[in-house]
């Protein structure tokens, strides 16, 4: 594996970014990742305050010791060491905190009472807050509890002790009241800012881990959203519904269906004179208007083979006439395609076949699954359609019978069908006239 090094201007940056994803795993949940961030960004603040304590006790002499803040900053950066090495964030949560918990305890009973530690104890505090950020609301009662437990007994030794002897660092060299007093605003002042940048990177790492989980969950809407559309193209709605809600097979008998096949007129001749993209083209353009047509119509788009498309309607309580509107779809695709040219120029003509009747209508498969319709309705319809003219719309008998009386026929024409024998059809020409102008009312 190469390691790329940081670019040297953004040094600083790539060392605390590097730090605050310490022991940080892959599969790490983003509660976890938290977590481990929060304590190893303590663990830096700690250390550096150590550094600020090591260069005061400096600046005020040498009367005071600067072991103790060194030790706390070796005993951190040493259990910082370990948990990168080892990654075993359980040992280190609790070795980081429990040394943030009893390091100030220790250190002021090292350098006498309250007054003359400046209140070091109060460091001991951020050993509850951050076992509250980072274990728990529960795992951190105890913590909270043995300060609590520690600070009375810090201030019990130190009332009954009081006026016993007076508070010395060494046996020689009292701490004087203005060392007392600076320590005792520096402690409050850093311990504050302390808890205050802990809580402010909390929370900026919660309100980061939100808007990525709300741009997560934007995508997922976004994409449930193109995938219902998908599954709304290939299904009917209802369907769509039913298939999402349960696993079991869809199938559905209904007395009355209107079914519709319209083949484009000598496509083989046709599509042998085109490339393979204008073939293609043309396809797409005119199965796009009789999708539109349909739509318009409330009818059901069921699918195209080749260059036959069907569709049907009654599938659904939502068309009262799903023959006549069958019917009127027939004449718009008439009319669009006296208006369309194709590329050559040429109009294109197709058969219509309607078949009206019972069918079975459910999805097949489980894998590139369609809707599809079966039964002697469908068969009927596809093969008056195979039986038509060119720029014909031919009905059986059921049709018919929905029909008359609002469009005009021709007279009726017997046909012999593979499998059903002599078969009687009408060719529907026309509205008739009061009928179109309700439905131009409409």
């Amino acid at each position: 594996m190469t390691t790329h090094m940081p670019p040297m201007d953004n040094s600083g940056s790539s060392f605390m970014t590097r730090l605050r994803n310490a022991g940080i795993e892959p599969g790490d949940s983003e509660d976890l990742r938290q977590q481990k961030s929060l304590l190893v960004f303590m663990s830096g603040l700690v250390s550096l305050a150590s550094v600020l304590w090591l260069m005061i006790y400096g600046w005020m002499g040498p009367n005071l010791s600067s072991s103790l803040p060194f030790g706390l900053q070796v005993l951190v950066a040493f259990n910082l060491w370990v948990y990168i090495q080892f990654r075993n964030f359980d040992l280190f949560r609790i070795s980081q905190i429990g040394l943030l918990l009893f390091f100030p305890f220790v250190a002021q009973w090292a350098l006498g009472d309250f007054v003359s530690a400046s209140g070091l104890i109060l460091w001991g505090l951020l050993a509850p807050i951050c076992a509250l950020l980072c274990m728990g609301v529960r795992e951190s009662l105890p913590w909270f509890f043995a300060y609590v437990v520690l600070t009375l007994m810090t201030g019990a030794s130190d009332y009954l002790l009081a006026d016993m002897v007076p508070v010395t660092l060494t046996t020689h060299t009292t701490i004087s009241r203005q060392t007392s007093v600076v320590f005792f605003a520096l402690n409050f002042v850093t311990l504050s800012t302390l808890v205050y940048l802990l809580l402010r990177f909390a929370l900026l790492d919660r309100a980061k881990a939100r808007a990525s989980l709300e741009e997560a969950h934007t995508k997922l809407a976004a994409e449930q959203e193109r995938s219902e559309r998908l599954l709304l193209n290939i299904l009917p709605a209802p369907i769509a519904h039913r298939l999402r809600a349960s696993d079991a097979t869809i199938a559905d008998g209904f007395a009355e269906v209107s079914v519709m096949f319209a083949d484009i007129v000598n496509f083989t001749g046709l599509a042998a004179d085109m490339e393979a993209d204008q073939v293609f083209a043309m396809l797409n353009r005119v199965f796009s208007s009789f999708d539109e047509l349909a739509e318009r119509h409330g009818l059901e788009k069921i699918k195209t083979i080749g260059d036959a498309y069907m569709v049907a309607g009654g599938l659904s309580d939502e068309l009262p006439d799903a023959c006549c509107a069958v019917a009127e779809l027939a004449l718009d695709m008439h009319e669009w395609l006296r208006r369309d040219q194709t590329t050559r120029g040429e109009p294109l003509h197709v058969r219509i076949g309607i078949g009206t009747g019972p069918v079975v209508a459910g999805v097949v498969g489980k894998k590139k699954f369609i809707y599809d319709l079966w039964g002697d309705t469908v068969n009927l319809a596809s093969r008056i359609t195979d039986e038509g003219l060119p720029d014909g719309i031919q009905c059986d008998r059921a049709s018919y019978e929905l029909l008359k009386g609002r469009f005009t026929f021709e007279a009726p024409v017997i046909l012999s069908l593979k499998g059903k024998g002599k078969v009687e059809v009408w060719r529907l020409s026309g509205r008739i006239a009061s009928s179109s102008a309700a439905r131009q009312t409409s």
